[in-house]
């Protein structure tokens, strides 16, 4: 461990401590401040020369600078002579975009990913990417991290699991994620169909499964909008279930996006602090009663740990077996 080091840029610096006190390490000395033009200075204050260097920046607001802030770190570490460069992302932007699906679109993920490993990162740890492929978009390794088993445990603490849960997926392409939680949950599944018929608006079409008299529980990667898992909830209650719950690893929460949820008729929002919440004053309660956030610190130091000893990462989820 003596030549482990750990360093933060300015997206989520509260998760890079909590990494970093898991790891029982100190943060690593790098200022990361801008000119005033607005390009961005890092200066590593302390030596990187031969070390195992883990740069912890999730990809969200604002997207452009914390990238930005990414990549100039990945860099000065290369220029410093680290051994290696480890970009920890809880959070990869720019993923939805992860296919041509209309003429002269881009792929931003692969875009991303190029700009990456140009960059100077040796290997990318990542927490539940939008899309598994993106893996394959990198010349590097990549740790591709599941918060589902963490995110069932909690639900299961919570009495959220059994015959009278359903498992809902908000979508066709979230089916595997809201299985897994299922089998986790020994609870059925449900499926919402819908369309989009522009980017951040959804039409919902029909809800396949039994829902009535039953809990519900929303499961998605991310949340933006809030969109679908608010037209969701109304959609299941006026099919017959009970309650309607809703998790995912990223709340991304956009624009009114968190006012929206909590004017809703979700009975509660679960996520992960791989990104911060947005702030909404002067509804702090509201927040804390409606919105729960669950660490996922402790997993991504484990996989940081086993990274830098060279051991398994996947055997982290060896004990969750056919849920991971």
């Amino acid at each position: 461990m003596d030549k482990l080091r750990v360093f933060s840029g300015n997206a989520n610096p509260k998760l890079a401590e909590n990494i970093a006190a898991e790891l029982g390490v100190e943060l690593g000395r790098v200022q990361v401040s801008q000119f005033a033009d607005g390009e961005i200075s890092v200066k590593i204050e302390e030596s990187a020369r031969g070390l195992d260097v883990f740069v912890i920046q999730p990809t969200c607001r604002p997207v452009n600078r914390n990238l930005m802030e990414l990549l100039i770190m990945v860099d000065a570490f290369r220029r410093a002579s680290a051994k290696r460069i480890t970009a920890v992302m809880p959070y990869y932007g720019y993923a939805r975009q992860d296919k041509k699906v209309k003429p002269r679109e881009p792929v931003t993920a692969r875009l991303i990913a190029n700009l990456i490993t140009v960059a100077g990162a040796n290997r990318v740890l990542c927490l539940d990417l939008h899309a598994g492929q993106i893996q394959g978009f990198f010349d590097i390794p990549v740790d591709h991290l599941i918060a589902g088993p963490l995110i069932g445990e909690t639900l299961i603490k919570r009495g959220l699991a059994g015959p009278g849960t359903v498992v809902v997926s908000p979508d066709v392409g979230g089916v595997a994620r809201a299985r897994a939680l299922a089998e986790q949950l020994e609870s059925p599944i449900a499926i919402i169909a819908k369309r989009r018929p522009e980017p951040n608006q959804v039409e919902i079409l029909e809800i396949v499964g039994d829902v009535a008299g039953r809990t519900c529980v929303m499961v998605d990667d991310m949340i933006d909008t809030g969109g679908s898992i608010v037209q969701g909830a109304v959609k299941l209650l006026e099919r017959g279930a009970t309650e309607v719950h809703a998790c995912c690893t990223h709340g991304v929460l956009s624009g009114d996006a968190l006012q929206r949820v909590l004017q809703s008729p979700l009975a509660s929002l679960m996520v992960t602090d791989s990104i911060p919440l947005p702030s909404l004053d002067g509804d702090a309660a509201a927040v804390a009663s409606r919105i729960r956030v669950i660490s996922v610190a402790k997993l991504l130091a484990g996989a940081i740990e086993r990274i830098h000893a060279d051991h398994s990462v996947s055997e982290m989820f060896t004990e969750y077996g056919r849920y991971a």
